[in-house]
């Protein structure tokens, strides 16, 4: 084999090795591309969750402030419907107490009364000795009947007829027009207890109006207010 022939098979070798590698570099570059565009789809996919997951998180962070703010409103208007309410009843206790001081003016009927109250609060009560409080404007009154409620109780009670003492400190006065309506009132009735003053029975007007609000308070609610 001549030096021509030699060279020119070198020739073909390196020809042979060259496209060999260029193939090679060719598969390696597409690989890479293959790779690079599968991590960017991972990069990004990753990013979309994340970003939807963040929506989802402020979303429901949304939501729930709107819950919140919702049922405080509701709360908040809830409140404001009893407060009306409890004003409209109020109001109705008042109008109540007026009409309740001009029965202590009506004489025969109250005095009445007021002797049914004692009669009433001995009965509870049941002691042997007794201290009663009133109104000092109401003093006569119950000096007028006291005797005969003793006697009326003894005999319902099948018990002796009790001592009653009428105390000197007396129950404040009615509310006028010119008495401030946060201090203590009486609007009529008496204050029984026992001697030792650990059993009280208070038979006052004002007392039993409380009494019977407490009591019809849900049918006054539902009839003032619906």
């Amino acid at each position: 084999m001549n030096d021509q022939q030699v060279s020119k098979q070198i020739q073909q070798m390196v020809q042979f090795i060259r496209q060999e590698a260029q193939e090679k570099a060719n598969e390696i570059t597409l690989s890479a591309e293959e790779e690079c565009n599968i991590e960017k789809l991972q990069i990004v996919e990753a990013e979309k969750k994340k970003i939807r997951q963040e929506y989802e998180r402020k979303s429901k962070q949304v939501d729930v402030r709107k819950k919140i703010e919702y049922s405080m409103q509701l709360n908040a208007s809830r409140i404001q419907v009893l407060q009306a309410q409890d004003d409209v009843v109020n109001e109705m206790k008042d109008v109540t107490r007026k009409d309740l001081q001009q029965v202590a003016g009506k004489k025969g009927p109250y005095k009445g009364l007021i002797k049914a109250l004692i009669i009433q609060s001995l009965l509870r009560l049941k002691e042997t000795s007794v201290l009663l409080r009133c109104r000092e404007m109401d003093a006569s009154v119950v000096n007028s009947v006291l005797e005969e409620a003793k006697r009326e109780y003894a005999k319902r009670s099948g018990l002796e007829v009790p001592n009653v003492v009428v105390d000197k400190v007396y129950l404040p006065p009615p509310l006028t027009d010119n008495r401030n309506s946060i201090g203590p009132s009486c609007s009529g009735g008496v204050v029984l207890a026992s001697q030792d003053g650990k059993i009280v029975c208070e038979n006052t007007l004002d007392a039993r109006l409380e009494l019977i609000f407490r009591q019809k308070l849900p049918e006054i609610r539902k009839h003032l207010c619906g």
